[in-house]
C-alpha cells in the first residue's frame, strides 16, 4: 500500500511551499499572481499560445536538475510537487541590480510596451544558461512561443547575443547553486502517492506506474494530465470540470527511452524536446517538422503520449507516427494491449480504448532502406501555430517500383486517416509523375475535409494534393526543396 500524501511541496524561487488546500485546475499563472502577488508573469492568450506567462520550471530528470520554459496559464498548480518554479522576480544580481539578461534587453532597446518582455526575458534566461553563445537560428527557436507585437524581434535577438557580453552564465545563481536546489528537490521526493480531494475537486499524484493502473481502475473516468498544453484549454477556454484528475508528467517510467535495433521504444510522458535529439539522429528529414511543433514552452510540456491518447484529428504527430508504422501500448490495471496507431482513432473523439485504460508506451520504427519519407505542415503562421493540414508519406520501392505505400494525413477527416484509395493506385507502379497523376484522380475517395476559420474544404483538398506533387519533386530532386504558394497548383513534369 502506497503512502498517501495530502500536500503539494515545491520551491517557489527561495520559498518552500506546502499546500493542502489546492483546487485540480488551478493554473499556476492564478496562484502567482492571486495567491502570492507576483504580478510579473503576465495573462496574454491564456491557452499556451503567446508566452507573456512564461516561466522556468526545474525538474529533475535522470540524475540531472533540468531548467525548462513553462506557459503558466495552461500548467495546472498540483502537478508541480517536487518542482522548483522560478520567476521573472528571482533574477537579480546578488547587489539587486539587473540581471544579465535584462540588462542585455534594456541596453539593446527590446521592450516598447513591456507586457511580453518578462517572459521574453525568461525564454532567453533559459536559452542563455542552456547555451550562452547560441546562434540567430537557436534564438529564433527559443523565442517562437513569444509573441511581440510592438518591437519586432530583431532588437530582442541583439539582447540574447550580447548576454554573455555582460557576465558568464556560470555566475548565474541557479547555475551556482544547481546542487544545493537539487538537494532540496530531492528531499521532497518522498515516493507517497499525492492526494487532496475538496468539497468540488480531486487530484493525485501516483507514486508509480502501478499506483496510475490502481487509480484509474478506481476512477475510470478521471481525466489523465500530462503536459496540459491541450487539457489546460479545456478548463480556460471552455470552463469543462475534468475532475478527478491524475498528474503523470512526475512518473519517471513514463520518461523512459529505449533505443533498439529496429526503433525506439518512449514512455508516453516523453515530451516533444526530450525525444528531439534522438528525431534529429534517427529522423532527420522529420526535425524541420518537429521544431514547429508548437513553440519552446509547449514543446518542453507537451507528450507524444498525450497527443495520441486526446485524440484530435489534427494533432501534429499521428500522421508521422502512422506512416511510420508505429505501434503503442494501452494498460488497463496488468493488462496490456498493443496496436497500430493507426487503428486507434476511430472516429471523431472515439479511440480504441477500454474503460480505465491508459496509454502506456509508444514504439516507433527506424524508415526502412529502400523508403522513401517525409513529413510536411501547412498552418496559417509558420512556427507555433496548429496545422490547417498535415501530412506524412512513406514510400518502400524495390527497383523503382512501389512496393508499399502509406499516405497519412491530418486535418482532412474527423481522425488522423490514410488514403487507402489512392496508395492502392500507386502499388506496383513507379514512383513518377504519371502514376501520381492516376493515383490523384481517386483523392477525392479518401477525403471530404470539412470547412472551418482555419481552411476551406476547397484549400483543404487542393493543398493535400500538392504535398504529395511536392514530396515527389523533392525526391526526384534531393537538393530542391519545394514552397508552396498559398494558391499554386503544382507541376508535374515527367
Amino acid at each position: 500500500m502506497n503512502k498517501i500524501r495530502n500536500q503539494i511541496r515545491f520551491l517557489l524561487n527561495d520559498n518552500l511551499i506546502q499546500l493542502d488546500t489546492v483546487a485540480a485546475t488551478t493554473s499556476l499563472l492564478d496562484y502567482l499572481r492571486l495567491e502570492r502577488r507576483l504580478y510579473g508573469t503576465k495573462e496574454g492568450c491564456a491557452e499556451g499560445d503567446c508566452g507573456a506567462c512564461t516561466i522556468l520550471v526545474g525538474r529533475i530528470s535522470a540524475g540531472e536538475l533540468i531548467y525548462e520554459t513553462v506557459n503558466s496559464c495552461i500548467r495546472f498548480l498540483g502537478s508541480l510537487d517536487g518542482c522548483h518554479v522560478v520567476t521573472i522576480e528571482h533574477l537579480k544580481k546578488k547587489d539587486g541590480s539587473l540581471h544579465p539578461v535584462q540588462q542585455a534587453m534594456v541596453e539593446n532597446h527590446g521592450s516598447q510596451c513591456g507586457f511580453c518582455t518578462p517572459g521574453i526575458v525568461m525564454s532567453l534566461y533559459a536559452l542563455w544558461m542552456a547555451n550562452p553563445a547560441p546562434n540567430n537560428q537557436e534564438i529564433e527557436k527559443a523565442l517562437q512561443g513569444n509573441l511581440c507585437r510592438c518591437t519586432g524581434y530583431e532588437p530582442i535577438i541583439k539582447a540574447a547575443q550580447a548576454i554573455s557580453s555582460i557576465d558568464s552564465a556560470e555566475h548565474d545563481p541557479l547555475i551556482v547553486e544547481r546542487k544545493q536546489v537539487m538537494e532540496r528537490l530531492q528531499s521532497l521526493h518522498d515516493h507517497s502517492r499525492v492526494e487532496i480531494k475538496l468539497e468540488n475537486s480531486h487530484f493525485f499524484l501516483p507514486a508509480s506506474l502501478q499506483d496510475l493502473a490502481d487509480i484509474r481502475q478506481t476512477y475510470p473516468n478521471s481525466t489523465i494530465v500530462a503536459g496540459s498544453t491541450d487539457v489546460g484549454l479545456w478548463v480556460t477556454k471552455h470552463m469543462q470540470d475534468i475532475s478527478p484528475i491524475v498528474f503523470i508528467s512526475h512518473l519517471e517510467e513514463l520518461h523512459k527511452i529505449e533505443i533498439g535495433s529496429d526503433g525506439i521504444k518512449i514512455g508516453a510522458s516523453v515530451t516533444y524536446n526530450e525525444l528531439s535529439p534522438l528525431i534529429e539522429k534517427y529522423f532527420p528529414h522529420v526535425s524541420p517538422y518537429w521544431n514547429r511543433i508548437g513553440g519552446e514552452q509547449v514543446r518542453n510540456m507537451g507528450t507524444i503520449g498525450g497527443n495520441l491518447a486526446n485524440g484530435s484529428p489534427i494533432g501534429d504527430t499521428p500522421p508521422m507516427l502512422i506512416a511510420l508504422g508505429a505501434t503503442m501500448t494501452l494498460r488497463c490495471g496488468s493488462d496490456q494491449k498493443t496496436l497500430a496507431v493507426e487503428d486507434f482513432f476511430i472516429d471523431y473523439g472515439k479511440q480504441d480504448r477500454s474503460e480505465g485504460d491508459f496509454v502506456e508506451s509508444v514504439y516507433i520504427p527506424f524508415v526502412k532502406d529502400g523508403s522513401l519519407f517525409a513529413t510536411y505542415k501547412i498552418s496559417k503562421r509558420r512556427d507555433e501555430d496548429i496545422s490547417a493540414v498535415s501530412a506524412a508519406f512513406c514510400l518502400h520501392l524495390e527497383d523503382g517500383i512501389i512496393q508499399e505505400a502509406i499516405l497519412a494525413y491530418g486535418g482532412m477527416a474527423a481522425r488522423p486517416k490514410r488514403t487507402s484509395h489512392v496508395e492502392k493506385k500507386l502499388v506496383g507502379k513507379p514512383w513518377s509523375a504519371a502514376s501520381l497523376v492516376q493515383a490523384l484522380a481517386v483523392f477525392a475517395e479518401d477525403f471530404s475535409p470539412l470547412s472551418d476559420w482555419r481552411a476551406s474544404a476547397e484549400y483543404r483538398s487542393l493543398v493535400a494534393q500538392n504535398l504529395l506533387k511536392r514530396f515527389l519533386l523533392e525526391t526526384k530532386q534531393p537538393s530542391k526543396t519545394i514552397s508552396l504558394d498559398r494558391d499554386a497548383i503544382l507541376e508535374v513534369p515527367e
